[in-house]
């Protein structure tokens, strides 16, 4: 309702007339007020989920946005989070919490889940009564620790007080189904609880960027990208062989982002399987249950016979008669297994124990499925649109009288060729360039770590960046190991660039590592962090990025004069902020 115009010509006085019109405009705005409420009262009817995800690679953060277009197609309100974006206590303010998460290491919580766990697990989280939720955990069987973060948040918010709408779902490396299962699931459940004649459910907030279309290039439907490029990296001499590739995408490849990985779905050794077929006594034609292809097809594409699962190892020791072996697994002794395993392969478990035999049922069943290997992306589609390059060191060691190789690594070093690899994208938008192109941007990365910042290195300078760029780079020897030295004095000489600090461990009696190079530098480090700069760390998850984390610590510590806990607290907050991110492996 809008004010009526009074004529100038009404026996009104000015008095009269301007209290008219304030009247008018009051009422006007109490209605609107009052429709608003209205609106507001309709929306609130529609249940509010809040779908928290914790990723360090990207996997998480994808599932976590189709469970939230489902919960809206089934009418309920969807709030879309990272872990590290929400504080414990809000949780008391909420009444429906979704979690995906991965597991990260050895049981450990993704980056970007860290810190809220730390609270979430601490004496003071407050009780949560109120709440309703349910976790979908992701992880591989293959690790110990087995959807370990999912599980520990499951039980901490059971002990809170919180209640399941559904049970835990753990997810293998194959997720898409059990995913999609337990969102059809929670849909399902939230129909029951939704109030009777409530609206449907909003759409995602105004401002908010759209999403990408799904590639049609996944896991199940991949790629096949002709390599164009195979070469080696590493010097004569080296240690380590370490190969750049390249991945021609011109014929209506998947596209992808300086910071994405890229999958690799790899067949295993043509030598390894007839080996083991060789050593189970059968001749590959065998057929097997529900396949339409012979057992030896099946051995060379779809099933996992380097790695032996837990599944099969337990097989073997129920059969082996072996006190050493019995021991470990009866005692569950995580470290004596490892050490163990050290270096066998299935086929070398099989070799210790002439006498064992399987069927072909037993064997496949005691095998998983074979899995693509995810590589950090080592190029930027803005300078190479139609290619995507990955930097890649190739396993292989002589051991139990067997040379082994590494499943893809070695794939394609020596037997992708003429025909093409099948590749996927997987996106890591936790891992970025800054988008602010004026503040540094520093990267730690030894080895094949480096293979993302040569991405961001291209990236930074197609966009014109201005911030500067500072590389942390290492390994054993200078003259053998040092990858893109010609690339990197270009980019130095070009000022894109702007400083590189080597760290080269065995070319003195000390060794040196990409940390005491950062201690080094520590007031320049803390002085680029000071000005917004962003921090990432590549590479080795079990040492060095924990070492360059630890140095990192002490390095805000000594530079900011603060005491441990507030440097910790510091670093909490790159962390939040995403100024502090890590592809590690």
């Amino acid at each position: 309702m809008q004010a009526p115009f009074i004529p100038n010509d009404t026996p009104f006085s000015e008095d009269q007339r301007s209290w008219l019109s304030g009247f008018y405009a009051g009422l006007h705005t109490q209605m609107t007020k009052d429709a608003s409420a209205s609106s507001a009262g309709e929306a609130a009817q529609a249940l509010t989920v809040n779908v928290f995800y914790g990723t360090q690679t990207g996997n998480s953060e994808t599932v976590a946005e189709d469970v939230c277009e489902a919960i809206r197609a089934g009418g309920s309100n969807a709030v879309l989070a990272s872990l590290d974006e929400t504080e414990v206590e809000a949780l008391t303010q909420m009444d429906y919490v979704l979690i995906v998460t991965s597991t990260y290491g050895e049981g450990e919580m993704p980056d970007n889940a860290e810190i809220f766990w730390d609270a979430l697990k601490d004496t003071s989280a407050p009780r949560l009564e109120d709440l309703q939720f349910s976790v979908l955990a992701l992880g591989d069987t293959a690790y110990d620790e087995f959807c370990e973060a999912g599980k520990q948040f499951d039980l901490r918010l059971e002990q809170l007080g919180a209640k399941r709408i559904l049970p835990r779902v753990d997810c293998d490396v194959d997720f898409e189904e059990s995913a999609e299962a337990w969102t059809s699931g929670v849909v399902e459940e939230l129909a029951k609880r939704k109030p009777e004649g409530a609206s449907a459910g909003a759409a995602p907030a105004a401002g908010a960027a759209p999403k990408a279309p799904k590639s049609k290039w996944t896991r199940k439907t991949p790629f096949s990208a002709p390599v164009t490029c195979n070469r080696l990296l590493s010097g004569e001499g080296s240690a380590k062989e370490i190969r750049h590739y390249e991945f021609d995408l011109s014929n209506d490849g998947p596209t992808y982002e300086a910071g994405d990985a890229m999958g690799v779905i790899p067949t295993n050794d043509p030598a390894l399987v007839s080996s083991f077929l060789e050593r189970c006594g059968f001749s590959g034609e065998e057929a097997v249950e529900g396949k339409d292809v012979s057992l030896a097809e099946l051995m060379f594409s779809h099933y996992e016979i380097s790695t032996p699962s837990s599944d099969f190892v337990k097989a073997i020791e129920a059969r082996a008669n072996d006190e050493h072996l019995s021991h470990i697994v009866e005692h569950g002794d995580k470290e004596a297994m490892e050490a163990f395993l050290w270096s066998k392969d299935a086929l070398d478990l099989l070799n210790m124990f002439p006498h064992i035999s399987l069927s072909v049922e037993e064997l496949t069943g005691l095998l998983k499925p074979l899995q693509h290997r995810a590589y950090s992306i080592s190029s930027s589609s803005k300078k190479f649109a139609d290619s995507v390059h990955l930097t890649i060191a190739s396993v292989r060691y002589n051991s139990h009288g067997r040379d082994h190789g590494g499943v893809a690594s070695c794939f394609l070093a020596d037997r992708v060729g003429s025909e093409p690899a099948k590749v996927f994208m997987t996106p890591n938008k936790s891992f970025r360039v800054p988008q602010n192109n004026d503040v540094p941007m520093i990267m730690v990365g030894p080895g094949t770590g480096i293979a993302p910042f040569r991405a961001f290195l291209q990236e930074r300078e197609a966009i014109g960046a201005k911030g500067m760029n500072w590389l942390f780079f290492g390994d054993q020897h200078e003259a053998t190991d040092f990858v893109y030295k010609d690339e990197l004095s270009e980019m130095q000489s070009s000022g894109v660039l702007s400083r590189l600090d080597l760290a080269f461990s065995r070319d003195q009696a000390q060794k040196i590592y990409v940390q005491t190079r950062m201690a080094e530098q520590s007031k320049d480090l803390f002085a680029a962090l000071e000005e917004g700069g962003h921090f990432y760390v590549c590479g080795d998850a079990t040492r060095m990025a924990k070492d360059v984390d630890v140095a990192l610590h002490e390095i805000i510590a000594k530079e900011g004069s603060m005491s441990g806990d507030a440097a910790k607290d510091y670093v909490n907050k790159l962390k939040k902020d995403k100024r502090y991110v890590r592809d590690v492996y």
